[in-house]
């Protein structure tokens, strides 16, 4: 197990479902509508007037949060789910918060966290009552603020390095990202159902979602490294074997690892004298 001093990035993802009652209080006030009637409206309006029913993050509350501490190196330490199995928001938010300064603030890294998993574990710091002065150093010089879009010390948004800090826009997102190394991108769920199965009391298959995730962002971390020569293909394709061999060990606990591995494959490497 490594120790906090070897831990340099929390590569992460969450999973979040709406909080009926505050849409029903601020979007509704005077209708009585139940928490999960006026999720169900709100979702009905979006979908009328976007063609998507997924409700903004500011609605939002964390029910899963899994974080892949990774070495200097970029070898993976271990894959973790903060509060499993109780996967309580308030819990999820304050281990995430403290966990990263006890691990001396290391990288943050995510596939358009920017946009969405930050922004939604800042604003559930701020529900709940946690204070993060570490990451809020809003005294710092600008440049060297942790919140400062371009600086990559405190977080990486592999979204924000594929488009150029959103100069593009990369349709496909993560599950093409995945897809383009042959990993198996999105499976049986997708982000759009995690309200649907929230509310069934499936959170642990939920849970196992986001390991998915968090692995797909992993291999998008290492080929992105590839590209930016901060490590070689030949490591790259070493670290993956080593995940794989991860994984396979930990199958029998994990039943999102035995179909990650089921649909599994290589990337083929063009360069190869095979």
């Amino acid at each position: 197990m490594a120790t906090k001093k070897e831990i340099h990035y929390f590569l992460f993802d969450c999973e979040s479902v709406s909080d009926g009652v505050a849409i029903a209080k601020t979007r509704y006030p005077g209708q009585n509508l139940t928490p999960e009637q006026a999720i169900t409206k709100f979702r009905h309006e979006l979908q009328t007037e976007t063609g998507r029913d997924f409700i903004p993050y500011t609605y939002h509350i964390p029910v899963a949060v899994v974080v892949a501490k990774l070495r200097e190196d970029y070898s993976l330490a271990e894959i973790v789910s903060l509060d499993q199995p109780q996967h309580r928001p308030s819990v999820i938010t304050k281990h995430f918060w403290l966990g990263w300064e006890k691990y001396q603030q290391p990288t943050l890294v995510t596939f358009n966290g920017r946009g969405f998993d930050v922004p939604l574990l800042e604003l559930a710091a701020y529900r709940y009552g946690i204070s993060v002065p570490s990451w809020f150093n809003i005294l710092e010089k600008s440049y060297v603020q942790n919140r400062n879009r371009y600086n990559l010390q405190s977080h990486i948004d592999l979204h924000e390095v594929l488009t150029n800090f959103g100069s593009t826009w990369f349709r496909g997102g993560l599950n093409l990202a995945a897809h383009l190394l042959n990993k198996p991108g999105k499976m049986d769920v997708h982000g759009d159902m995690v309200q649907d199965l929230y509310q069934q009391g499936k959170v642990a298959e939920i849970n196992e979602y986001c390991r998915c995730d968090v692995l797909d962002t992993y291999f998008v971390f290492l080929r992105c490294n590839v590209l930016m020569g901060t490590i070689t293909l030949e490591r790259e394709i070493e670290l993956v074997a080593q995940t794989k061999a991860m994984l396979e060990s930990e199958a029998d606990h994990h039943p999102a690892y035995k179909k990650y591995l089921d649909q599994w494959g290589d990337w083929q490497n063009p360069w190869s004298s095979n």
